[in-house]
């Protein structure tokens, strides 16, 4: 056999071979799909949460990784933890933006020096009583969401440990002592704050504060500390109930019932702190005189007169 014949032969010899190793790699890869990985069937029985066997009574112990927490964690620090900075950012900078823009509520009228009782004293102390508690409570709860990602960085790893320790134990306590505070509230002012058809009227131009309408006749308590009222005594009972189930985990809840109460004690007590940021800013700077009626338990005849003018009429009547 000569040379130019021995090449071609061995040419056409290597190039079958290489065809028959692929092809033989092509088999084995479409085996290998068609085959189940037992380590992915395991991880799957894992992730869906199947029980196996254990000798531990106790609830859950029977399957390695629940499901459900997994999902509430993921739901927790991936979008709450995430978007509660955003909520309480944006709240701020849209009260600022009214200010500047709108302006406080000034009086129309000069101070006449006659003032009105419009608190007593035991209703002053049960407000800054329930006010304190509730502050506490939002740093309190706040560091305790957020604190891991804000705080470790200021304090170190220990001293947050330390401080979250107590933060827990004062928050803890707290909570009960509120909400018999947001009772009390609601127990004394709730014929006051009984919603009235003339309430809307208060909301076209937000008590005379837009525009150039006139101010709607209003009685001791307007349409938004209505609002804010009503706000307070609904997210009170969220957060109040979800508090007691995540703190006496004795009467029979379970895991789902756990997860599904601190997704909503966050986010309820979230959009709580938050809405009491309009309720501060128009009870300091946004309206003229207000917070001297919470402070003294009296405000100025021409206070009355601008924004509590049906009040202020039958006060003068009971002279």
């Amino acid at each position: 056999m000569t040379t130019l014949t021995k090449r071609p032969l061995n040419r056409y010899l290597l190039w079958g071979a290489v065809l028959l190793i692929l092809l033989g790699f092509a088999i084995y890869l479409q085996a290998a799909a068609e085959q189940t990985n037992p380590r992915a069937d395991l991880w799957r029985l894992v992730r869906n949460g199947v029980p196996g066997y254990t000798s531990v009574s106790s609830e859950g112990h029977s399957v390695l990784i629940q499901n459900g927490g997994e999902n509430w964690r993921e739901l927790r620090n991936l979008v709450i933890i995430n978007i509660t900075p955003w909520v309480i950012g944006l709240a701020l900078v849209a009260m600022g933006v009214f200010h500047l823009v709108v302006g406080g509520d000034k009086l129309k009228e000069p101070r006449t020096g006659e003032m009105i009782e419009r608190y007593r004293g035991w209703e002053i102390a049960l407000h800054w009583y329930t006010a304190v508690l509730f502050i506490i409570l939002a740093i309190t709860g706040l560091s305790i969401l957020l604190g891991r990602g804000q705080l470790i960085a200021l304090f170190g790893h220990e001293g947050f440990a330390a401080y979250l320790a107590v933060a827990k134990v004062i928050h803890n306590w707290s909570g009960p002592l509120f909400l018999a505070g947001v009772f009390l509230q609601a127990v004394v002012w709730f014929r006051d704050n009984i919603p009235r058809k003339s309430d809307l009227l208060w909301f076209k131009n937000m008590g005379g504060m837009i525009g150039s309408g006139p101010r709607p006749p209003t009685g001791k308590i307007n349409a938004g500390e209505k609002g804010w009222f009503w706000l307070m005594i609904i997210s009170s009972i969220a957060v109040g109930i979800t508090g007691f189930l995540l703190y006496f985990p004795i009467w029979g809840q379970d895991r789902l019932v756990m997860q599904v109460s601190d997704v909503i004690h966050g986010v309820a007590g979230v959009l709580f702190v938050t809405a009491s940021f309009g309720h501060i800013y128009m009870g300091t700077v946004g309206a003229e005189g207000a917070f001297e009626g919470i402070w003294h338990g009296k405000v100025d005849v021409a206070w009355a007169k601008q924004h509590s003018d049906l009040w202020l009429e039958e006060k003068e009547k009971e002279k």
